[in-house]
């Protein structure tokens, strides 16, 4: 049908897997108002720590325009998540840098990682190079 690689075309055992997920949702006082997204990207997600991975999770949430706005955090959507995995989900107040290397490195299999608003980086709607790499080498 289509020569793309899936999920399932992958062994993900004992790896540190990124996944790009949507988690631009609604939040209003640290509530989600809307967690259709959330749910959407479930099946991927348990799907991957079935497999024996850890599982590192970014996303962007609204329009920060590089700018780190403590109302666009994602903080309350990684804790919303771990109410519906019965996983550990933590939660990485950067994502890239010290902050986000030092939670991957610590992220074993079966455990999730979200990662801070990847839109806190102006290099994120640029498609930075040394952003995607920097992204990229918290996983394998």
């Amino acid at each position: 049908m289509f020569n793309k690689k899936m999920v399932t075309d992958i062994d993900v055992a004992g790896k540190k897997v990124l996944v790009r997920v949507d988690f631009n949702v609604p939040i209003k006082e640290g509530v989600i108002g809307d967690d259709t997204r959330i749910q959407a990207a479930l099946p991927t997600i348990k799907y991957l720590l079935e497999q024996g991975a850890a599982v590192i999770l970014c996303s962007h949430l609204g329009r920060p325009k590089g700018e780190v706005k403590p109302e666009l955090s994602l903080q309350p959507v990684a804790k919303y998540l771990g109410t519906l995995l019965e996983a550990p989900v933590t939660f990485a107040e950067d994502c890239v840098g010290e902050k986000a290397e030092e939670a991957a490195e610590r992220l074993e299999p079966g455990e999730v990682l979200v990662l801070e608003n990847t839109r806190f980086h102006a290099g994120e709607k640029k498609n930075n190079p040394e952003l995607a790499k920097a992204m990229a080498s918290l996983a394998e």
